[in-house]
Parts: C-alpha cells; sequence; structure tokens
C-alpha cells in the first residue's frame, strides 16, 4: 500500500475537517448513498450496535469508505440489500481497497466474521483470504429516464394496480408531523401483527423511528390514507445527487386488496425525479419488486470466517450442495422436502 494512502477509523459523526473532506468525497463518486455519508452516525438504528466508519486517504483528501456495525460476533459492512463501501475511481483502486480493508481489520479485530458488500468487484479482498459471493442483486432503476418512462416499464399488473388504487381514493402524502407518526406507528404495529408471514428483528421503539424520520435531510416517510385512516407506509432513505434507497414497507393486511404499496412506492419514483436523484434501489429483487423494473443490480458478498475449520463457509457450502441437489429432483419431490423443512 502506497505510503500516502493510509486509513481513519470513525466511532461518531466528524469534526468539520474531516466532515469537508468526505462530503467532497461524495460528489466525485458514481453513487454515493446515504449510509456512505457522515450523516450514517446520526441514525438512531445502530444504539447498541457500535456504528463506525473506515476512511481511506491520501493526506487529508478522503479516497474511499465504508461503513458497517459491530457486534459481538461479526463486523457488517453493508447488507446484501444496501453496500456501504465506496471508492473514488479516480485514485489508484487497489491502493484505495488495500487501504479500507486494513481499517476493516483493525475494526474487526477479534470478530469471528467480517462480511463486506459492494456494488462493484474488491478482487483485492479475495486475496487477504476472503471468501467471495456474488448475490442476486437489487432492482435498480435509472431516475434519469423520469416517471413517464419509467411507468411504462412496470408490468402491466403493476400499472393497472396503481390506477385501481388512485381511482378508489387512495391518497398518499409525506409525513411530517408528530400525529403522522403516530399513525405509521400504529401501522407498523399491524404488520408486526400480522399472520401471513414471519417477521424477523425485535419490536422497534416508536422513538427509534420518530428520530430517524427527523432527519429529513436524508429520510422520506409516505403513508397512504384510505377513507380517513392510514393503511400503509414506505420509508425511504436518500443521499442527494445520489442513490434514493426503499427502506421498508409496513401495511395493514386488511387494506392489500386496495393495492397502496404499489402506489406508494410509485409516489416515491416520483418524488425521487422531482428531487434529482440519479438510481433507485428498490432493496431487493422478489417478485413484487421485479414489477417496477427488470434490471438487477447485482451485490458481491466478501467474508473472512475467522471459525475453527471456517465453519460458517462450510456450512454454506453444504446448504449449497443441498439446494443444487433439490433442484435436480421431481417437483414433487420437492414440494414434499419443502414443506418438511418449513416445519423444522
Amino acid at each position: 500500500m502506497p505510503d500516502a494512502y493510509t486509513f481513519a477509523l470513525l466511532h461518531d459523526f466528524p469534526e468539520p475537517r474531516i466532515g469537508t473532506a468526505w462530503r467532497e468525497f461524495l460528489e466525485r463518486v458514481e453513487l454515493p448513498s446515504h449510509y456512505c455519508a457522515p450523516e450514517f452516525f446520526k441514525e438512531p438504528f445502530w444504539d447498541g450496535q457500535a456504528p463506525f466508519a473506515v476512511l481511506a486517504l491520501d493526506q487529508d483528501k478522503v479516497i474511499g469508505v465504508a461503513t458497517g456495525v459491530r457486534k459481538p460476533r461479526e463486523t457488517q459492512c453493508g447488507l446484501p440489500s444496501r453496500p456501504q463501501i465506496c471508492v473514488d475511481a479516480a485514485s489508484d483502486p487497489v491502493a484505495v481497497e488495500l487501504a479500507l480493508l486494513q481499517g476493516l481489520l483493525a475494526e474487526a479485530h477479534s470478530s469471528e466474521l467480517l462480511s463486506v458488500y459492494s456494488w462493484s468487484p474488491l478482487d483485492s479482498f479475495c486475496s487477504h483470504g476472503f471468501r467471495f459471493r456474488e448475490t442476486e442483486g437489487v432492482v435498480m432503476l435509472d431516475l434519469a429516464k423520469g416517471p413517464d418512462c419509467l411507468f411504462r416499464g412496470f408490468s402491466a399488473d403493476k400499472r393497472r394496480n396503481i390506477r385501481f388504487s388512485t381511482k378508489r381514493g387512495v391518497e398518499v402524502y409525506q409525513a411530517t408531523a408528530h400525529e403522522d407518526f403516530l399513525q405509521f406507528y400504529d401501522v407498523y404495529l399491524a404488520w408486526r401483527a400480522t399472520s401471513r408471514k414471519e417477521i424477523e428483528g425485535s419490536q422497534i421503539p416508536f422513538e427509534t423511528f420518530e428520530r430517524a424520520f427527523a432527519l429529513t435531510a436524508n429520510r422520506l416517510l409516505l403513508l397512504a390514507r384510505y377513507s380517513g385512516k392510514v393503511i400503509a407506509a414506505n420509508s425511504f432513505r436518500f443521499y442527494r445527487g445520489g442513490l434514493f434507497e426503499s427502506a421498508a414497507n409496513h401495511s395493514r393486511p386488511e387494506f392489500i386488496h386496495m393495492k397502496p404499496n404499489e402506489l406508494l412506492q410509485w409516489r416515491g419514483i416520483e418524488w425521487a425525479c422531482r428531487h434529482k436523484l440519479l438510481r433507485h434501489s428498490l432493496g431487493g429483487s422478489h417478485p413484487f419488486l421485479r414489477g417496477f423494473g427488470n434490471t438487477l443490480a447485482p451485490v458481491y458478498r466478501y467474508r473472512l470466517d475467522r471459525t475453527l475449520l471456517h465453519r460458517n463457509d462450510l456450512l454454506e457450502t453444504m446448504s449449497d450442495w443441498g439446494r443444487m441437489w433439490l433442484e435436480k429432483m421431481p417437483k414433487p419431490v420437492k414440494q414434499r422436502i419443502r414443506l418438511v423443512l418449513r416445519g423444522i
């Protein structure tokens, strides 16, 4: 690694000089995002999770950023749905990657796992023992096309459902007041109580949501209302002039037939186009999201397994083999096996 390329570890919001250099760096990268910005440290969701940022430096100039959280067993830089690393393409990318890598290793120290997700390949990581895996990625829309062109690219079902929801009187508005957040939280609790699917993670306190949505420079919360009642909500993250991201969607199960979730996503896209954002990550690739566009942005995972005998890598390999053999089986057999596995 060149002597000029060093790294700095941050565990709190940066002081002004570093913050200015950090934001100047984001103006030079192709796709700046909220979680790669200094405001990452203002998010209330990291309480108790040890948030950090690694800055790759060329003297006082920031040339790379990676943010994440350190948990008891694993240090995570991003998720399969949201990479949190970016590199200045005008600098030596290999040297920047190595500076970020050294910083991530310093932060992870005794963690059993170090997982890094990226929009682009990080070849230097593989040569330092990281296991590479390309995930399915996320649906990504080019907002420069404009809302009319994007709407025409939606599936016929999506266009029909958006028109249906609008004609039935579902309204979408931006949450700004305390009362709006209270109504959102009622929807969130109703969504958690649904029996249609298993909800992962513990219940988030109302105060945490209210603090997050107070960050109006980087957050947008849209509510769908029908006959005076809030029936669904969609939250978004964004970095001005950069990436617009779907963060979470919640809805009351008894109003799903009104198609509020499709309308919320569409109103978010219209908002992002008006505000000159570059691209929209829908945060996943499941069938509901693919109806908004067929372009998938791949996400690359690099993971360092420090456990004895690399237990996590071994389990992942065995799981891959199991899925491969399952796909080769007759359809009735596959269905029976999946039913058995769901009951375990």
